[in-house]
């Protein structure tokens, strides 16, 4: 009787509990109509100034008119990343906080040092924003004019020639370890702590190349003080338009680009999710913005959600196999 009774007592409790799941579910489509309602945070993983910031400053203006909400720019720079990827995963999951996302914040970062999230279950992937394209540069004094000059330079003297990253990690450090792999040589590797410093030191000729973001390189480039030999994605930059890809000249598949995309926090509902989406659609195919994005040396990429979700997926799957193949460990 006893435990009639009690099973019958949780019946009223059970029947409040769906009638509450129900009432919620019938909320989210209408929250979905009205959001935004407030301004909404981009937390951006990198210091201000960078080129993350300068991408979501271009970006910000037309999100403000098409949302009717503004966006707010906040820098969390600090933990390869971690620090703001995870004050966005810890973040209420209503589409008001979102996250500059890249590979550093949702798998290399996490694959290299210990951090408070998961990079891929604890987020909702908004969209792929940019991306902005890897170049094999050397300095002008190196005696190699060609990637196949360069293999056979390294390969005359294994470990001699030295290449510059901005960091353990960091997509120039893996675009230097697939060249090695590809390639068949050995180079000794010079982590720095941006890509200025990389810059300067390869134009002094203190290191001799690197696969470096192209921004920095382009007027050096067009200069002579370095010289470009490749383009680390598979297809040409519209900035270097007469510079081949490593993959024409047949390191097949070498794709390692710097791409942005938008993250919210796992659980924000889908219709929000949906409705940035498409924002950032509409923004991205404003001319004014490509332009502005093609100064900066930014090629836009836009993937929707689920695609997005997809790249990350295939991105984690062949760099994560990469690092743990070169041996790669995070700074001490």
């Amino acid at each position: 009787m006893a435990a009639t009774a009690s099973l019958a007592a949780g019946r009223p409790l059970r029947r409040i509990a769906l009638a509450a799941a129900a009432v919620a579910a019938l909320q989210l489509p209408a929250r979905a109509q009205t959001y935004p309602t407030g301004p909404i945070s981009l937390i951006n993983p990198y210091a201000a100034g960078g080129p993350a910031d300068a991408l979501a400053r271009t970006i910000a203006d037309p999100m403000t008119a098409m949302l009717g909400q503004q966006i707010v720019l906040i820098s969390k720079p600090g933990g390869a990343t971690a620090i703001a990827a995870s004050a966005v995963a810890n973040a209420p999951k209503d589409g008001y906080t979102l996250l500059i996302a890249s590979a550093s914040s949702h798998f290399v970062t996490p694959l290299l040092s210990k951090v408070t999230y998961d990079g891929i279950r604890d987020f909702a992937f908004v969209c792929m924003i940019a991306s902005v394209p890897n170049v094999l540069v050397v300095r002008s004094s190196l005696p190699a004019r060609t990637v196949p000059e360069l293999v056979a330079l390294a390969k005359k003297d294994p470990g001699k020639l030295t290449y510059g990253s901005v960091g353990n990690g960091s997509q120039p450090h893996l675009a230097g370890e697939l060249f090695q792999q590809m390639t068949g040589t050995k180079l000794t590797h010079v982590p720095y702590r941006g890509a200025a410093p990389a810059t300067v030191d390869l134009i002094a000729g203190q290191i001799d190349l690197g696969i470096l973001n192209a921004p920095p390189l382009l007027e050096h480039i067009k200069s002579g003080a370095l010289r470009a030999l490749g383009v680390a994605s598979l297809k040409r930059t519209p900035q270097l338009p007469d510079v081949p890809t490593l993959d024409e000249l047949g390191l097949k598949g070498f794709n390692v680009v710097t791409w942005y995309g938008i993250a919210a926090p796992a659980g924000t509902p889908q219709p929000v999710v949906d409705k940035l989406a498409d924002a950032f659609r509409r923004s991205l195919a404003s001319p004014e913005v490509k332009a502005k994005l093609a100064q900066q040396g930014v090629d836009t990429f836009y993937l929707g959600p689920k695609d997005f979700a997809a790249y990350i997926h295939d991105d984690a799957t062949r760099l994560g196999a990469l690092i743990k193949s070169a041996g790669i460990t995070g700074e001490n």
